[in-house]
């Protein structure tokens, strides 16, 4: 993989999104690489509102072609599911919307572009940002003799505005304005929200910031119980209702949304070494996160809960460092699908006014014994057996004590 040049250019192939970037991209590759663009936009739920009419959208800007592939099953099968078995957050809040949409996305784009011929691919992600690694990372693991545009890192715009005006110039109509601050990145697993105020993080996001769900303020003054059936980590049932993952999830949404749930108000460490300010809304997600948490306390012992949580720790920064099509992740994977062969079960969570409880889980590899575990008479404990325990238990630090005289 290469860096493209103007004039070695035939055909290049565009993650597209109809957005203010990409709208102007196209022109600025006519003009600039004499080459002939194809538009590729990848369908991961984003919503009708940004997919209706996005093909004419693209011709009309100069595209040749434009190309819109279905990819949400696979986004949720092969990317949010194996996440969620590993228990995939980053830095202890984030479930990676964003950089868990990227290795699909790219994929979908690098097939696309052997399928046309074409010799480069192009993506609209800005020189400051964590996905141009994530793209990049995969073209090279996938196609590297695709050379690569990367149109923020040459062209002399710098802002908005400049975008607008170039825009304007060539009579190139665009949903964008001036007064929309907000960059925002909407998939089938949640909605980012950068830009504005959230660039000052002293300043509360406002009302104007989230999109997705109510607030816990609006959100009802009921809790709502919600039942998930998990067969070896695989979300397979909601409310007793049998659904594929992508079903589950669009539900878990509509839920999770109308009781406030899922919000977060993060300054991430970004892999390209800055602190960045963002809000995230992933409503389904935290309640699929949760469940999980829920039967892995039932079904694991301690060593392979914090294997699991050590797990979902480097699988959370593979993914955020766009590393998805490397030998680690198919090795983590490998550990991760053993672990969640024992993630089988139902489990009962309340939703109330932002907060997400588990309140009941049973499996049937639980290895939760009340006979053990109760406060009454019973006859399978001896009390007494645990002073051996113990002694053998702290004999470190007896023999410590001894040799250093305590604290006598």
């Amino acid at each position: 993989m290469s860096q493209a040049t103007p004039n070695t250019i035939k055909k290049v192939v565009l993650a597209y999104s109809g957005g203010l970037d990409t709208s102007a991209i196209i022109p600025w590759l006519l003009e600039n690489y004499n080459c002939e663009v194809i538009a590729f936009v990848a369908d991961v739920g984003q919503g009708d509102e940004e997919l209706v009419g996005i093909e004419d959208k693209a011709i009309k800007s100069g595209a040749t072609a434009c190309y819109v592939v279905d990819l949400k099953d696979k986004f949720v099968n092969e990317l949010i599911a194996p996440a969620m078995q590993a228990g995939c957050i980053y830095e202890k809040q984030y479930l990676l919307g964003t950089a868990l949409a990227r290795p699909v996305i790219a994929e979908a784009q690098v097939k696309l572009a052997l399928e046309l011929g074409a010799d480069a691919v192009c993506h609209g992600c800005t020189g400051k940002g964590n996905d141009q690694v994530r793209f990049e990372s995969t073209f090279a693991a996938l196609a590297p003799q695709l050379k690569v545009i990367a149109p923020w890192r040459e062209w002399t715009m710098r802002s908005r505005q400049d975008l607008l005006n170039y825009l304007a110039e060539r009579n190139i109509k665009t949903s964008a304005s001036a007064t929309k601050i907000y960059s925002r990145d909407a998939n089938l697993w949640h909605i980012s929200h950068e830009g504005g105020e959230l660039e000052n993080p002293w300043e509360q996001p406002t009302d104007g910031v989230w999109t997705l769900s109510n607030s816990p303020q609006q959100a009802p003054d009921q809790q709502e119980i919600v039942e998930l059936e998990f067969i070896e980590g695989i979300l397979t049932q909601v409310n007793g209702q049998t659904l594929n993952q992508t079903e589950a999830l669009i539900k878990l949404n509509s839920i999770g949304a109308e009781h406030g749930v899922g919000r977060i108000d993060i300054v991430e460490n970004r892999l390209v070494g800055m602190k960045s300010r963002g809000c995230y809304e992933t409503p389904g997600g935290v309640i699929w996160y949760q469940g999980l948490r829920g039967i892995e306390e039932l079904v694991h012992d301690r060593a392979c809960q914090r294997l699991r949580h050590d797990l979902g720790q480097r699988l959370s920064d593979v993914l955020y460092d766009g590393q998805w099509f490397t030998p680690v992740r198919e090795a983590l994977l490998a550990a991760v699908h053993s672990l969640a062969t024992k993630l089988t079960g139902t489990v009962r969570i309340a939703l109330y006014k932002g907060n997400v409880t588990v309140i009941g889980r049973s499996s049937p590899l639980s290895l939760y014994s009340e006979a053990f575990a109760t406060f009454e008479e019973d006859e399978v404990y001896q009390q007494k057996d645990a002073a051996g325990f113990i002694r053998l238990f702290s004999l470190a630090s007896r023999i410590r004590a001894l040799k250093q005289g305590g604290l006598a």
